[in-house]
């Protein structure tokens, strides 16, 4: 096989395809075909800016080629065009001896994936070509540190070479010259360098470092193709819900280079904050560096504003061009750019990621700009984030010992133990620990221990490296860039100014927000967001939060927007009241079986043990004035809205002693002679109840059918409660729901049982009461008979944390231990189907019962009750089936009612990740 023809890039025939765009053709709305990078590359071509030339190869490429191991047949002679093109205009071939043109090949997949993907810069160098661009270049150091690098990436990226055999040349030919940091090493110094990679790469691949430009070329763009699978990028992928089907682009651009000498540097800039979202000058410059340097934290650099002193000419054409791209995209611009010899090159813009508070305060200032409107505003931010900005924070007030600072490069306040490897990480985080991941820097491979991690620190990079950003697109805390830590991975520990040492183990705390890093565990406080929800905070004072107020606004634009309402779980009036403030607008589910336990379980006791009808009624008789006051107390708290009361609901073991326990109880009892005559009762209650499987079994409204009274005395609870508010002039809005109905002849026998208890205590008050009785849709029969059960129901409640287990056939308390990390580590899930409702399955269900429920009934109301009412996927889902409310916990309601705006205010497919 030539060196100049690699296999990979023939063979598979696709007719009629276009897999190759020159920058000066594509846009930025063709992200699905040339990747984030290439559709912006290609954007900011045609608003003039300077960008290298090149080329972009499509994701329809890279599919054909994962799909079938071989890349398009046409692929080649396209390639070929597009090079020959880029050749005369550079008026250069590629890797010539004597001026050689020198291209990077770079991954762009359609989301932006930091760091995830391959990239590789100077293809084109050889032995030859490395003395041509030194002469052309006048300077003989820049050239064989290109050449250097090339090998480095090209081994480690393309060849698999294990990339801490360069580095630890690269250490070990800086301590031989007793220098610091790789610029000082001299021209001498670096050709020795490469011929100590060449013999790496020689000796762990088995090949010479190919000489041949093309051959260059080609196995990178294979290279890059195949990054798309690997183990780091599939992770990535799940974890931030991005499908694997969609491929990379690979793009092919001509080399600019900040490696020229102290007039060269490279950089990465945003036109906003992205950790505060306030505007000014942000971002990281290093001087005489390329490509991968400044992200890789391997320098540290200076501050973006420095570039108006050591280039005032680069930094005004930059700032001019960072206002022409935010007013272009209407948005927080993450930008790269390259200086060579003082001449400015912009190598990549993307919309940027942003911590959840700068997501909220940028989204505010461009509606104040007019840039956007509210609808595009509510895009901008998600119910994930807010979430986020309701976690705890720091207490100030506290008293702690600082180590030291660094750049607060994502926000939150994480404690955890010290861990300096991502193995050692997720080792620990598995057994329950939770840890902070302290690197000197982070890199792709240390992806799985940063998920596993609470926070992440390191000593080197700045809000620009790999660290700071894949931790706010995760979420996640991060202070990088902290100098004064040592940082010994070996030794496995950190030393902090005046000596103080923290080994793996000891507890440490870091603030995200200050950058502050802290000895021990920090006591945290309530999130200002939190306090305004529960109105504690007002917005719009003159001492309210900036975070606070943006968050007001934001909620204001979705409660505008959003059609759903938002009601809450809650069992008694102290979460009601909470859940209020919060802004539920209702009750979606009280669970009744709640209101059982605690010293009322006694009383449940001797219902299950009853001998006689007799004894039953009696136990039911003392537990109806206490279900009576909760419900009184609930119906007050939550006055003039609706309260949907399901009645018992779990198998009667769940209120019986443990089977274990009590028989280790009867067993020595009988052994002192002295046998407790309860116990014993109870031990024989619980064996004949015991099921296999409870969760199908006597529960629900099986229960209400065979215990005669149970429900009826519920239901008497309920309507005495809401006659009793209605005397004291309240405005209880009371709805019975019957649990785990399978078909409508259930429904009716207790729906029949339970209007005749609300006739008559209507007819004991004097009062009317308007008690809906509907149910809850949590079994596959219920959802494929909907349009029966609506005949006898008047609302319908989605139970879908049942549905789900009954249409998977799960036991979510077995299967979640047992094997779903193997299942979400494999692909099988994307996210765990407890957490967001399954669409093609569960939802398909859902979809169905809603249409024949509502053929049946057009004035049915329609909810869910399960937890996937406050998860934001799910609650676009939810709006799209046209139900009529979400319910969730009270903590989880803000998170809804900015998803319900959301779903409301425009599709699904912005592109803010």
């Amino acid at each position: 096989m030539s060196e100049n023809k690699d296999p990979h890039l023939t063979g598979n025939a696709v007719e009629d395809v276009k897999f190759v765009y020159d920058f000066t053709e594509g846009n930025k709305d063709l992200k699905d075909l040339l990747g984030g990078k290439g559709a912006n590359l290609a954007e900011m071509t045609n608003l003039g800016l300077p960008v290298p030339p090149g080329f972009t190869i499509t994701t329809e490429a890279c599919k054909v080629y994962l799909d079938s191991g071989e890349a398009p047949a046409a692929l080649r002679d396209e390639v070929s065009a597009h090079l020959d093109a880029l050749e005369r205009r550079m008026g250069k071939k590629l890797g010539q001896a004597d001026d050689p043109l020198l291209v990077s090949v770079r991954s762009g997949a359609k989301f932006s994936m930091p760091g995830m993907m391959d990239t590789v810069l100077n293809i084109g160098l050889s032995d030859a070509s490395v003395k041509g661009l030194a002469k052309q270049a006048g300077d003989e150091r820049f050239a064989w540190d290109s050449y250097r690098r090339l090998i480095q990436m090209f081994g480690k990226t393309v060849l698999d070479v294990d990339g801490d055999l360069f580095e630890d040349a690269l250490e070990a030919a800086k301590a031989a010259k007793k220098v610091e940091v790789d610029t000082e090493l001299e021209a001498a110094d670096l050709r020795k360098l490469v011929t100590t990679f060449k013999k790496i790469v020689k000796k762990e691949a088995g090949r010479d470092f190919p000489q041949d430009p093309r051959a260059q070329m080609d196995l990178a763009i294979r290279a890059v193709f195949d990054s798309w699978n690997t183990e780091r990028a599939k992770l990535y992928r799940r974890q931030e819900r991005i499908p694997h089907d969609l491929g990379t682009a690979v793009n092919v651009c001509s080399m600019v280079f900040g490696n020229l000498g102290p007039d060269s540097g490279t950089g990465v800039a945003f036109t906003r904050d992205p950790a505060s979202g306030q505007q000014g000058v942000y971002g990281d410059y290093l001087q005489n560096a390329q490509g991968e340097d400044v992200v890789a934290g391997i320098r540290n650099t200076v501050p973006l504003a420095d570039l108006e002193r050591i280039d005032k000419k680069s930094y005004d054409q930059l700032m001019q061009i960072m206002e022409t791209l935010e007013n272009h995209y209407l948005d927080l611009c993450d930008i790269e750019f390259t200086i060579e010899r003082g001449t400015l090159w912009m190598l990549q813009t993307r919309v940027g990621k942003r911590t959840a508070g700068a997501a909220f305060r940028i989204a505010t200032q461009l509606v104040d700009q007019g840039l956007i409107d509210e609808a595009e505003a509510l895009q901008r931010v998600t119910g994930a984030q807010l979430a986020q900005l309701m976690f705890p924070r720091f207490d100030e007030d506290a008293k702690v010992r600082q180590l030291g600072r660094g750049i607060a490069a994502s926000p939150g306040a994480a404690v955890g133990k010290a861990v300096f490897d991502s193995y050692t990480a997720i080792k620990w985080s598995r057994s329950g620990e939770k840890v902070i991941l302290i690197r000197r820097e982070t890199n792709p491979d240390d992806l799985d221990g940063m998920i596993a991690a609470e926070g992440i620190l390191t000593s080197r990079g700045g809000k620009t490296s790999h660290a700071a950003v894949v931790a706010r697109g995760m979420g996640k805390t991060c202070v990088c860039g902290a100098e004064e830590l040592e940082v010994d991975t070996k030794r496995r520990c950190l030393t902090a100014p005046g000596g103080v040492v923290v080994e793996e183990g000891d507890l440490v705390s870091i603030d995200g927000s200050s950058g502050k890093v802290y000895l021990g565990e920090v006591p945290v406080v309530p999130s200002p967001v939190v306090e305004y929800f529960e109105g504690r905070m007002h917005a719009g004072a003159d001492d309210a939060d900036e975070l606070v107020e943006a968050v007001h606004r934001i909620m204001a634009f979705a409660d505008r927007k959003r059609r759903l309402r938002v009601r809450a779980n809650a069992d008694n009036a102290e979460d009601a009241l909470r859940a209020r403030r919060f802004g539920a607008q209702g009750i979606g589910l009280c669970r009744t079986e709640h209101m059982f336990l605690g010293d009322r379980r006694e009383l449940v006791e001797r219902l299950i043990l009853a001998d006689s009808q007799a004894e039953r009624e009696e136990s039911l008789a003392q537990l109806l004035p206490l279900q009576k006051r909760d419900f009184v107390e609930l119906f007050e708290a939550m006055d003039g809205l609706p309260v949907t009361v399901r009645l018992l609901d779990p198998p009667l073991h769940e209120f019986l002693p443990d089977i274990t326990e009590l028989s280790v109880r009867v067993a020595l009892a009988e052994s002192r002679k002295d046998p407790h005559e309860n116990d014993l009762r109870l031990l024989q209650a619980v064996h004949r109840l015991h099921e296999q499987n409870p969760m199908l079994g006597l529960r629900g409204v099986r229960l209400g059918l065979v215990i005669p009274g149970l429900f009826t005395m519920q239901v008497r609870a309920i309507a005495e409660a809401a006659a009793e508010r209605r005397a004291a002039k309240g405005d209880p809005r009371a709805e019975i729901m019957i649990p785990l109905v399978g078909t409508v002849q259930e429904l009716e026998i207790v729906r029949e049982e339970a209007d005749q208890v609300i006739a008559e205590v209507q007819a004991a008050t004097g009062t009317e009461l308007r008690l809906a009785i509907g149910t809850m849709i949590e079994l596959p029969r219920a959802a494929l008979t909907a349009g029966q059960i609506a005949e006898a129901a008047e609302f319908f409640s989605f139970g879908t944390n049942d549905l789900t287990q009954t249409v998977w056939g799960f036991s979510r308390d077995d299967v979640e231990a047992s094997f779903f990390t193997a299942y979400l580590e494999k692909g099988i899930f994307g996210v765990s189907p407890f957490e967001t409702i399954d669409q093609d399955g569960v939802g398909s269900l859902v979809r169905s019962a809603v249409k024949a429920g509502r053929e049946t009934r057009p004035d049915l109301k329609l909810g869910v009750c399960g937890e996937h009412g406050g998860d934001p996927e799910s609650v676009h889902f939810f709006h799209e089936v046209g139900l009529d409310y979400v319910s969730c916990s009270p903590f989880r309601i803000p998170v809804a009612r900015l998803e319900a705006g959301r779903a409301a205010s425009s599709s699904r497919g912005s592109d803010h990740r």
